[in-house]
């Protein structure tokens, strides 16, 4: 019986094997990125948008992205630096509250290139910090307010959170192992504040998306051991212009629609 309502619930999705096939590699980066290769899962977000809508991807891809973060928040939990992660929390509520309330209205290109322009300026900032080999980091709340908001608004509107947690995680300084388990556990808890707004207000996730859920669900925890063992080849330094250079790029394929 359990089985004949799993299939009638994918039966709601006609994919085709190719899209099948996109859908498996979007969980498989998933997984790698939560592991800590972060920015990458921006392709994740595209793909599920391209193969099921933009809508209703985004209502596929939270289920996963908070098993995810339970795997990382459990492999990196000693790590984790909960100073920063509570100086940017509240910040990150309310802007996934905005987003709940604007989310339905507004224009999903004008806000890509606004969210990629101030992530682009923050990462250039960035990249002039590293040049001139420049330790300050900035302390004032209004940082972490600034980031929080937009990471905030980004994640509820279009799972896109990644360009500001990074920005901010990599401004503290924080060490590779520290950066990926104070981030996993902020995201478990916005993930997790995140789940009664798509089911009953967008009502995005429903129990056909769950069994979405359920087929990718092998690739999604295939897609974290792999990342784990890239993550632990990196070196500190390399693993931060990693990074870096992630977040610039997976910008560009934002604002550009890719």
């Amino acid at each position: 019986m359990i089985t004949d309502h799993f299939f009638k619930a994918l039966q709601n999705y006609p994919l085709d094997y190719w899209q099948w096939g996109l859908a498996m590699l979007s969980a498989v980066i998933l997984g790698i990125s939560k592991a800590g290769v972060s920015s990458i899962s921006i392709m994740t977000v595209s793909v599920l948008a391209y193969v099921f809508g933009s809508r209703t991807s985004t209502g596929i891809l939270l289920p996963m992205l908070i098993v995810a973060d339970v795997f990382a928040v459990y492999w990196f939990k000693r790590h984790t630096q909960w100073i920063y992660l509570l100086r940017m929390l509240p910040w990150m509520i309310a802007g996934v509250v905005l987003g709940a309330w604007l989310g339905k209205d507004i224009d999903e290109k004008v806000f890509k290139m606004i969210m990629a322009g101030i992530i682009l300026a923050s990462v250039a900032v960035m990249f002039w910090q590293e040049y001139r080999k420049l330790k300050k980091i900035p302390h004032h709340w209004s940082f972490a307010g600034v980031m929080g908001l937009g990471a905030g608004f980004t994640t509820m509107v279009g799972n896109l959170a990644g360009g500001f947690s990074n920005v901010y995680f990599l401004s503290m300084r924080l060490p590779k192992n520290e950066f990926i388990g104070t981030a996993a556990w902020l995201f478990f808890i916005v993930n997790t504040f995140k789940l009664p707004f798509h089911i009953f207000s967008w009502k995005t996730i429903t129990g056909n998306s769950l069994a979405i859920n359920a087929v990718l669900l092998p690739f999604l925890i295939g897609g974290f051991f792999i990342g784990i063992r890239i993550v632990r080849t990196i070196a500190e330094e390399r693993y931060r212009q990693l990074i870096l250079w992630l977040t610039a790029s997976s910008v560009l394929l934002m604002a550009f629609g890719i």
